[in-house]
């Protein structure tokens, strides 16, 4: 039976073919017979065999898993976790990667993405964290839960994989794995009507704290507290088990020391703090102002909020603002797919916000960490009307920060700095630090 036509592969079907340069989310490119495959668990250069798990005639493009490789990269290892590869865990990209290698892939993935989305060509490197090779580094891990299997979900897929441990959490988190596995073993319904498990290994406590996450109801609050070495000291951070904090057990102090060092805050200025979480950075932001200045802190999160103010506490020149940042600037949001004539998918005409009074009528400087959608051209802006001397934008998704970058670039800022962080290694995923100042030294009107 010859080769299949490109229009007729399906999955399953498996075919050889060349790998292309890496692209955003984890894969590879490559062509079979100018059909655009993403290829899984390759590298660039290889010739593999690759098996179709997603797409079929009429797609666009086919999703793949490299199955064997037929000429391999100089760049492959072994991989470090038994349940990584091919219909295994889908954690993680990279684990059949060097580690060095890995920041090399995803610094071409930052530049592509701000050639190709913002027109700006910069040499991008990837910086490494305090970890042992990409290993045992994360303190927060969630496991999925199928009846009374504990594991980790497969790459886009519902099944749950039942992984040994995880190399990439550290030792602590699989004694906690252990632990669930051990009262399943002893009661196969300890786990009814729950649909996750997280532990988390706090820097502020003496124990591995372990939530069940029920499946049709809300957690309960659990408050915690995380140790953050800052260049001001110690800053000890309420924060909720179940809340947002950053993995890598060294990203809070290398974040806050980069955001600190970009910002560049002197005493008595504004500062705004967007998408603040507990207060990473506003808390050292709030210390930088001094109390002759001021920091205003914006969070729609309602737990995050409340630590937010408790982690804010003792410096009354610090605002807590709860809400959407679009909300609260006045910027309209977009409706459901397929609403039409104005109207949100009740058929109820969503008018537009008002701009709330809280915020300021200019900023000196804006610190902002938005999702991974990034903040978007009606939230640009707004923050380029309050005419900052400097903009630090965290980012977590490189093709956010490169279409926002082009936003801001429209209304007169610059990119004058960035730092790329290896904050997830053996994953697609970096962290950026971007630095934007008025073009040429003078403040755009708004």
């Amino acid at each position: 039976m010859g080769a299949k036509a490109a229009d007729e592969l399906t999955v399953g079907d498996e075919v050889e073919v060349e790998i292309g340069p890496v692209a955003h989310g984890g894969h590879c490119v490559a062509r079979y017979a100018g059909r655009v495959l993403f290829v899984r668990h390759s590298l660039p250069g290889e010739r593999v065999r690759a098996r179709i798990t997603e797409g079929g005639s009429g797609d666009r493009f086919l999703r793949a898993d490299a199955v064997a490789v037929l000429d391999a990269s100089e760049h492959r290892v072994p991989s470090r976790c038994p349940a990584a590869g091919p219909g295994g865990c889908g954690g993680c990209d990279f684990q059949h990667v060097g580690t060095g290698h890995q920041r090399e892939l995803k610094a071409r993935v930052v530049t592509e993405q701000l050639k190709r989305l913002a027109g700006i060509d910069r040499e991008v490197r990837v910086e490494a964290l305090d970890d042992e090779d990409g290993l045992r580094y994360r303190t927060r891990v969630e496991f999925a839960v199928d009846g009374a299997t504990v594991g980790l979900r497969r790459h886009r897929s519902h099944t749950v994989e039942a992984v040994p441990g995880c190399p990439i959490a550290v030792p602590e988190i699989d004694a906690g794995l252990a632990e669930v596995r051990a009262d399943v073993a002893g009661d196969p319904g300890a786990l009814e009507g729950i649909s996750a498990i997280d532990v988390v290994v706090p820097t502020g406590e003496e124990d591995t704290v372990v939530v069940e996450v029920p499946g049709d109801a809300p957690t309960p609050p659990i408050p915690m507290t995380e140790v953050v070495d800052a260049p001001l000291g110690r800053i000890p951070m309420a924060v909720d088990a179940r809340g947002f904090w950053q993995v890598h057990r060294d990203a809070p102090r290398v974040f806050v020391e980069a955001v600190l060092a970009a910002a560049r805050v002197e005493p008595g200025e504004r500062v705004l703090d967007l998408y603040s979480g507990v207060g990473l950075f506003s808390v050292p932001l709030a210390a930088a102002a001094g109390e002759q200045g001021q920091l205003i802190a914006v969070e729609s999160d309602r737990r995050a909020t409340d630590h937010l103010r408790e982690n804010l506490d003792d410096r009354p020149w610090a605002l807590v603002v709860p809400g959407r940042v679009d909300d609260l600037f006045g910027v309209p949001r977009k409706g459901p797919k397929g609403a039409k004539g104005g109207r949100n998918g009740r058929g109820r005409t969503r008018g537009r916000p008002t701009r709330s009074d809280l915020l300021p009528p200019s900023a000196d400087v804006i610190v902002l960490d938005p999702p991974r959608s990034g903040a978007g051209r009606g939230v640009v802006e707004a923050l380029v009307s309050l005419r900052p001397r400097r903009m630090v934008y965290v980012a977590c998704d490189p093709a956010a920060l490169a279409r926002d970058t082009a936003y801001l670039a429209e209304r007169g800022y610059a990119l004058t700095g960035l730092r790329a962080l290896d904050a997830f290694p053996m994953t697609h995923h970096v962290e950026c630090i971007a630095v934007f100042e008025p073009a040429r030294g003078s403040v755009p009107s708004p």
